[in-house]
């Protein structure tokens, strides 16, 4: 897993999109330097936020040696519209994708062991990470310890009551952890999933009427 510092010395130029909260947020990395990036925000939904954050950066698309995104924790929406993107301008010009946990980011940013960083994974359900260890999806009643969350985080769930917010500015962020083994490549951009959907399966049988062969 390389960090950023190492991503950067391999791609720069290379455009960075998060959409896992309501603050859409996109860095544009010209340099080896994670502090000179120019970054754009927009509170607006991630269908048009992911796209105006580009346009208001002034980049050309084409420029970016590398991509790199949030597949989660956060909004399935915001994160599998970024994805979405990266796959196209992927198959206008291929080039390396790497995806990073939002958890992952401000927990290593934040340098405690003891801190446990929450987002809301629905139905009394978290995602929880702490620092250097995997993330995890637990119920409400196994969150203990000091508990953060990142601010503009959606929730549907009742926040556990020792839980404090914490910022979530990848622009204050990313230099903080930029010598950190937060990134991973990926062929396929998507929403990272604890484990893969299981779908059931049918066999089409043929309907006859009572006593009919």
């Amino acid at each position: 897993m390389p960090s950023l510092r190492q991503l950067l010395a391999a791609h720069a130029p290379l455009l960075l999109l998060d959409a896992a909260s309501t603050r859409v947020q996109a860095g544009w990395f010209a340099s080896e330097s994670p502090e000179a990036a120019k970054w754009e925000t927009a509170d607006e939904e991630a269908g048009t936020g992911v796209f105006r954050c580009v346009e208001m950066l002034g980049v050309e698309i084409g420029a970016a040696r590398a991509f790199v995104f949030c597949d989660g924790p956060g909004s399935m929406l915001g994160i599998r519209t970024t994805a979405m993107a990266l796959r196209t301008w992927g198959v206008l010009a291929p080039r390396p994708v790497f995806a990073y946990h939002s958890l992952a980011v401000v927990a290593e940013s934040l340098g405690r062991d003891d801190l446990t960083i929450i987002a809301d994974a629905r139905r009394e359900l978290w995602h929880a990470q702490a620092r250097g260890s995997a993330l995890r999806r637990v119920p409400t009643s196994g969150l203990t310890g000091e508990l953060a969350m990142p601010e503009h985080f959606r929730t549907w769930s009742p926040l556990p009551a020792q839980v404090r917010p914490v910022p979530y500015s990848l622009a204050a962020l990313l230099p903080r952890v930029a010598g950190a083994d937060l990134f991973r490549a990926t062929e396929m951009p998507d929403a990272f999933l604890h484990e893969e959907p299981n779908y059931a399966t049918w066999t089409p049988q043929i309907h006859r009427a009572p006593g009919t062969l």
